[in-house]
């Protein structure tokens, strides 16, 4: 059974089946497309069930030649790192659907048929082992949440829609002129040009001698941190998030931003490992602005939707510092900390989602004392607060300590920017778990606790069943990670051990690279990594 082709393409029936159902019956569409997401959730922790946690290449592996005179094959696959991202896709889908039930009454079967396309093009992106294929999927994704945001979003859609759509197709133009040189330069290393992306990763030890590969590196640089969105590259996403509906706005957080960090993750460490290396220091340098700068202005936001949205800026520039160390702690924290910020963001957006149906304002000032009429809804939200500020016992503490203590094994020259590397590096990282701590309990105290002053609040109806059901996942994701994050870390250890110690180390050290790596990461890679990759296996 092609198991990952029917994950990515079971969403795209569900559309055109909602296209035979007249647009009058929208409880049906609803229904239909909510349930029916259901499908690839379920396929997905059934693949999920068959992963082999011990093989770090690529499993699941379906490829057909698709158009032969351009070297392009349909070609899917995964790692433990993809899989996990395919099934948090599908979790938040169904979570999102669920949500907006309610919250979408107009075009409502245009709504749904565009969010079950923005779910094939996420899909899609997590499991092509085609880059051509990747390219394809990344770029579906544009359109559908350029219409989710610009017809179904706030006041200021228009321009919100617009700014995303500008900004991501930029990236995308430059990520796609990569794409074409890392193609043209594999024919002259391999003979054949090819977009096999587990072929373009041998290129990591020849990229060091390439002239073009700074050019290229950038390109790629720069369009997966426009969709991370590393600052200064940042300023599309507040406005994005602040004007998506509630399901938009959290898989715009869940799932659309941990896009560009898996590119980092899959294209730009093994390829241009070298070039990685040798940029580190204004590169760890935007992340740390980007850490600070988000949970600072956060801070000062007036809007409880911004707030949370320039969280994410901070949370991810903390993630990709863990993605910049180089070395297994390091990355493994990073990963972990995509899943997490995609559960307790995407929970944080649909709290917020929740009294914005009931009261269509968003402003901080608006709300005080919400602990008295909704001890349920303040149950949830100080739970998912917690997680995202990382408090020990919640999954955003696992992720985030396990990056600090990746970034304290680093040295080396490019590390070198403010002195004593490991140090400062961890220290100014670290100032996410204060100053998010701060602008977060800040938010709780103005928003949970006082009187209420405002009348309009005093009949506010606590969470429904349906609302409960959307968050309990989450919340129990949240807790089971923090407790015991053993499983998720078992699962992206082999891919990240082949990733560092058979793509990353060979050719710093090939290159000669100033990095310093840990010791333990140069005795594992001697003895050719942990969960090193096997051949991939092809699904049944």
């Amino acid at each position: 059974m092609p198991i990952l082709s029917c994950i990515t393409f079971l969403p795209l029936a569900l559309a055109l089946l909602l296209l035979a159902i007249p647009a009058r019956r929208e409880k049906a569409v609803a229904q239909v497309a909510t349930w029916g997401s259901l499908i690839p959730l379920a396929l997905s922790l059934v693949a999920l069930f068959r992963y082999d946690i011990g093989d770090g290449g690529f499993q699941l592996v379906e490829a057909r030649s698709w158009i032969p005179s351009l070297g392009v094959q349909y070609k899917l696959g995964v790692d433990g790192v993809s899989l996990l991202l395919i099934v948090l896709t599908n979790l938040l889908t169904f979570i999102a659907l669920i949500s907006s039930w309610s919250a979408v009454t107009v075009r409502v079967k245009e709504y749904y048929v565009s969010f079950l396309l923005l779910q094939v093009g996420m899909l899609g992106t997590f499991a092509a082992l085609d880059m051509f294929l990747f390219y394809i999927f990344w770029e579906l994704m544009l359109v559908p949440m350029y219409f989710i945001i610009g017809i179904w979003g706030g006041e200021r859609k228009l321009y919100a829609a617009l700014k995303f759509f500008l900004y991501t197709l930029l990236g995308s133009v430059l990520m796609l002129l990569g794409i074409i040189a890392l193609y043209r330069y594999s024919g002259e290393v391999f003979g054949e040009a090819t977009f096999d992306i587990e072929k373009l990763q041998q290129l990591g030890a020849h990229t060091a001698v390439w002239p073009l590969a700074p050019w290229v590196f950038l390109a790629l640089f720069l369009g997966f941190a426009v969709k991370v969105p590393l600052f200064p590259f940042h300023t599309w996403l507040p406005d994005a998030h602040v004007e998506a509906p509630t399901a938009g706005s959290v898989i715009l957080a869940g799932v659309l931003l941990k896009m560009g960090t898996y590119g980092f993750y899959r294209f730009s460490l093994p390829i241009f490992p070298v070039q990685t290396a040798e940029n580190l220091w204004w590169m760890l340098a935007l992340c740390v602005i980007g850490v600070v700068y988000g949970a600072m202005v956060a801070y000062v936001q007036k809007d409880w939707k911004k707030l949370v949205a320039y969280s994410s800026v901070s949370h991810l520039g903390l993630t990709m510092l863990g993605l910049f160390a180089l070395n297994v702690t390091g990355v493994k924290g990073s990963v972990v900390q995509m899943i997490n910020h995609g559960i307790s963001t995407g929970a944080l957006f649909l709290l917020v989602g929740v009294v914005y149906e009931r009261r269509h304002t968003r402003l901080i000032s608006e709300y005080g004392g919400l602990a008295k009429v909704m001890p349920i809804f303040a149950v949830f939200f100080f739970i998912m607060l917690l997680s995202s500020a990382g408090l020990p016992g919640l999954n955003g503490f696992v992720g985030e300590i396990t990056i600090l203590a990746g970034l304290a094994q680093v040295g080396g020259e490019a590390f070198s920017f403010f002195g004593h590397a490991p140090f400062w590096w961890v220290v100014l990282s670290a100032t996410t778990l204060v100053l998010g701590a701060i602008y977060l309990f800040w938010l709780w105290q103005k928003t949970m606790f006082g009187e209420l002053t405002n009348e309009k609040n005093r009949g506010l109806a606590d969470l429904s069943w349906r609302e409960k059901w959307t968050l309990l996942p989450l919340a129990a994701l949240a807790l089971g990670i923090g407790l015991y994050p053993k499983p998720v870390f078992d699962i992206i250890e082999a891919p990240v051990n082949r990733l560092v110690h058979e793509q990353v180390v060979p050719a710093l050290r090939q290159a000669g690279s100033a990095v310093e790596l840990p010791a333990e990461t140069l005795a594992s890679s001697r003895e050719g990594g942990a969960g090193g990759a096997r051949k991939a296996r092809q699904s049944p």
